[in-house]
């Protein structure tokens, strides 16, 4: 787990307290603010789990198949005909 991803939890987690609070207190703004904040953590959170795919999952190389696997276009028409 990287630093992206703990400061975005933890945005996201102020920011669904400041939500509430404003919804507790009728306030629009404070509610507005929350819910930026909370977003901006789920942003960070979702970036931080991408860098750590990406470190933790090379990409696949796809194995070349063996020359006898290979169908060649002559094997194929006999095929169809059979």
């Amino acid at each position: 787990m990287n630093k992206d991803r703990v400061e975005g939890k933890l945005k996201d987690l102020a920011g669904r307290v400041e939500r509430q609070a404003g919804e507790w207190a009728n306030d629009p703004e404070k509610q507005v603010k929350g819910t930026a904040k909370q977003v901006e953590g789920k942003v960070q959170n979702a970036w931080g789990k991408a860098k750590d795919a990406s470190k933790t999952n090379p990409p696949a190389k796809r194995p070349e198949p063996a020359s006898s696997d290979v169908e060649t276009e002559e094997s194929a028409a006999l095929r169809r005909k059979a």
